[in-house]
This record gives structure tokens, sequence and C-alpha cells, in this order.
């Protein structure tokens, strides 16, 4: 079995940078692929080609299994996408998923195993709110202040915590006196887990209260001036894909509680030379058991099995199975038949889950003046339509660079309503304002709103008001079908956390053999 392993990851090296055309013949059709197949027809059915599927698929397959992959686009990564074609020089920009944490443990261990880097990404250096510059530097040095109004000490993030704190620590409290650590609440990467950990209903009432509230709401509420929530928008909100109006108040103060979130110093990275690496690398292992093109349309079962009806090359096709994995966005789920319904419970959380909006422009400028002396700075926070603006080329030789936008919320909602000159006429004109001689150096640009995509149609998943069970309801299994994908992860809105998904399912789908 050793010999297998090692054999199949030098073959999925060999292949590493193999476009994702390469990873499966064009012609390959469902009968050619079952037909291919040894006779056993225990298969396992997994449905999207995101790092979730991919993860649970790999791991399934290194198990023994027989799976079918269908995926809906014609490449492998789902909301992982590296645009490369657009750009001269051979430059790239992540227009999708991007960053690796320090503690993205799964991530990290197939990139490892598929032999790819982690390129360490730039801190913050710059910030530009309000029409005025400031280099981080200056503010962690108290010589300036954000010019919001009830601002304490230099940090961009979580100036809202004092007004939630004596929430924060009735938690901490109550943890304290039925012996739970902060970290029960959720499995970090890498951790063990702990055996007393938190159900989150067993919390306190009025701390249960707060899933019914916004974070705006609460923070009305307790008395903060309306700066502080203008400023949570650009700062937490921005990461959550959300607004302070339409994220649960509950999600807020547990992320205080275990000291989670994003900050102006969290440790980031990314793959080097691309984070489409890792899914086509997951994909190559897997290139005959992948069906491309195939949008799922419809999904059947009984208690003999499940059948799955997808389109392909025009034409409504089904394929039966022992057992499937669900991998697909919920944005998406939610427009699939079933038949008959899930438990009402589920279908409630398929239905309603919220996501975000996300807007990202790569803008290439032939030359990186925001490396000059005298320049703001390469990362730079504002509270401008782009919202994070920073120097992506890091791992690239000049002369030219990509700078990469990532907008979310309300301002990617208005970005998503532009055609793309007027995006392309936004960026440079927002550039313009934090980097005079911009407009010099800009050749052109290019958008990804993944609103519009037609097999995504959001951004990320997030706790919306009165959602906190979603996320365990979402991921519970029913009958014959497992459920993977973000929206099911602790680890919500991250790579880490659809690969984390995709091993709980294959587990489980081990287990019940």
């Amino acid at each position: 079995m050793s010999n297998e392993k090692s054999t199949r990851r030098e073959f999925i090296k060999t292949g590493l940078f193999l476009g994702a055309g390469a990873l499966l013949p064009g012609g390959l059709t469902l009968t050619n692929m079952i037909q291919s197949k040894n006779s056993d027809d225990r298969r396992i059915i997994i449905i999207g080609a995101g790092l979730a599927g991919l993860a649970c698929a790999y791991d399934l397959w290194q198990a023994g299994f027989n799976i079918i992959l269908l995926e809906a686009r014609s490449r492998p990564g789902g909301r992982v996408r590296t645009y490369r074609d657009s750009f001269a020089d051979g430059l790239y920009a992540e227009m999708g998923a991007e960053y690796v944490d320090s503690e993205d443990h799964y991530v990290k261990k197939y990139a490892k195993e598929f032999g790819l880097s982690i390129l360490k990404a730039k801190l913050y250096d710059g910030v530009y709110v309000r029409g005025k510059k400031f280099r981080m530097k200056d503010l962690q040095n108290l010589r300036h202040q954000l010019p919001y109004a009830d601002i304490e000490g230099s940090n961009l993030f979580g100036q809202e915590k004092k007004y939630i704190n004596h929430y924060v620590e009735k938690i901490r409290t109550w943890s304290k006196q039925n012996s739970i650590s902060s970290f029960s609440l959720h499995d970090s990467s890498g951790q063990k887990k702990i055996k007393n950990s938190i159900n989150i209903n067993n919390l306190p009432q009025d701390i249960l209260d707060l899933d019914n509230l916004s974070i705006a709401d609460l923070l009305r509420k307790e008395g903060a001036h309306k700066d502080i929530i203008e400023l949570y928008t650009f700062t937490s909100a921005t990461e959550s894909t959300g607004r302070p109006g339409t994220l649960s108040a509950l999600s807020m103060v547990l992320d205080h509680f275990m000291a989670g979130g994003f900050n102006e110093e969290t440790d980031e990275g990314r793959i080097h030379g691309g984070n489409d690496q890792l899914p086509k690398a997951f994909a190559k292992s897997l290139a005959d058991k992948i069906l491309y093109r195939r949008p799922v349309k419809k999904i059947e079962y009984d208690n003999s099995g499940v059948e799955v009806s997808f389109l392909e090359n025009g034409t409504l096709t089904s394929v039966k199975g022992d057992k499937c994995a669900i991998a697909m966005p919920v944005s998406i789920l939610r427009r699939t038949k079933i038949s008959p319904a899930f438990a009402p419970d589920k279908m409630h959380c398929i239905r309603e889950q919220s996501y975000g909006h996300v807007m990202k422009i790569a803008m290439q400028f032939k030359r990186r003046f925001w490396d000059e002396p005298g320049s703001l700075g390469q990362r730079v926070f504002t509270d401008t339509p782009l919202r994070r603006v920073y120097h992506h080329s890091i791992d690239q030789p000049g002369p030219r660079g990509i700078l990469l936008s990532f907008t979310s919320g309300a301002d990617a909602e208005k970005l998503g309503r532009m055609n793309d000159l007027r995006r392309m006429k936004v960026a440079k004109s927002t550039c313009r304002e934090i980097w005079q001689e911009a407009p010099r150096y800009w050749e052109d640009g290019v958008s990804k709103y993944w609103n519009e995509d037609p097999w995504m149609r959001a951004s990320y998943s997030m706790v919306g008001v009165g959602q906190k069970d979603f996320r365990e309801i979402l991921s519970r299994k029913e009958g014959l079908f497992h459920f993977a994908g973000e929206h099911t992860s602790i680890h919500r809105s991250s790579m880490n956390g659809a690969i984390e998904s995709g091993l709980r399912v294959s587990r489980e789908i081990q287990r019940d053999n």
C-alpha cells in the first residue's frame, strides 16, 4: 500500500503544472467513464470539484472507493480562481480565494504533499480613510490617530470590543465555571479536539439572544458612535463579505471570545506561483474520475440508493450510486431539484443561508510605483470602493506589476451593477487618490464579481442574523447524503475550511462502510 501511495504522489507531482484542459480527455462521457471502471456498483457520487469535493474524492480514492465527481465548470477549483492569460510578462492574480493563514493546517498539508510552497504576504503598511493618508507605523507609534470618533489606541480592527466586552467576559466566566476552554468553540487547525467542547446552545440565554440582533443593532444598543460601526464596515465586515446590518451579533461576540478573526497583524500567505496549482494537483490524480461541464439539475433518492441527473452535451443524463457527497455551494444547491426533500430544517437552511458579495479587480501597471520611496505603501487599507488595495506580484520580477483590490458588501454590490469599463474607471481613479502617479503607468485591468458567476451566484457564506445553528444543520448527514463545503466547516469562508469539510465527509462515508 505504501508503494502505491508513493507512486501516486510522484504521478501527481509530474503532472502538476498541466492545465485544467489536460486533466480529462475531452470526449469522455459518462458511459465511457462507467465502462472503464470495475463492475462494483457501490459508487460514491460527489457533486462539485471545488476544494471540498476534490479533498473528499482524493481521500476516498486513496481509501479504495469507487467514486465519480461531477463538476459544472470546465476546470477544477470552484472559488479558487487564478487569472493568467489576462496579463503580460507571465503575471498572474488571485481572483478568488487567496490567503493561507498561519493556522491553515489542511492547505499546508496538501501543499507539502504536492510539492507546493507558501509565499508569505506583506502586512498592511498604509491607510487611506476619509481622504487622509497614514503610514501604518505612524499609527502604531501613536504619531497620528485615525479620523474616527471614540477611537482608542492605534488598531484598525477591534475598536468595537469595548462595547461588547461585558458579553465576552460573561462567556469567559461561564466557560470557567463549566471547565471549558476558550478553544472548545472551534477546532483550531492541528489542535486536538477537546472532550468537553461547548454546545453553543448551552450558552446563557442572553448571549444566545444576540443571534437575533445584527452587529449594527448591538453596537447601537450598547451606545457605540456611528463611526465605530462605519469602521467595522471597512474592517471585519469586509473580511466577512457582509455588512454590519446583516451579520449576526453573536458571531462577532464569539469571535472576540475566541480571540479569532482577521486583523492588521494576521500572518497570511498564498501558494507560490498561484493557488490554482492546488486544485489542479488534486484533479490530476483524479483525472479519470472527474466529469467537467456537467451541471447537476436534479437529485433523487430512495432506500436503494441515489440518482443524480445532470446535463451532458445538452442532454439530461443520470448516474446512480450508493451514496452522494454534496459539495456544491448552497447558493446553487437551492436551485437544484431535490426529491424527496431533505428534512425541513435542512431545507430551510439551504434556502436561507446568507452569503456576501465580493468583487476583485486586478490592475496591471507598467511600473511598480508603490515600491518607490515616498509611496504610501504596498498594501493599503481604505474606505474607498476598492476597500483593500495591495501589491500582488511580490513573487515575480518587474518592471510591470499588478495591484489587486478586494471589495465586499455594499461597495461590491455597487461595482457589480457596473459594466467592466466603468469598474476600471473607478479602479483607476481610486488608485490615483492613493498614489498620484498611478494613471501615468496604468495599462489595463480585469474584474471578477462572484455574485454574477453562474456556478456560484454569491461569495462566501456568513453567519446572518438568526443563523447560529445553520452550519451544524447544513453539515449534518442526511440518510445516504453527506454535505461538504466551506459553509459546513468550522473554518468558514476559507480554502482550509473547504478541505476540512471534504475530509470530514470522507471519514463519515468510510465509517458507514
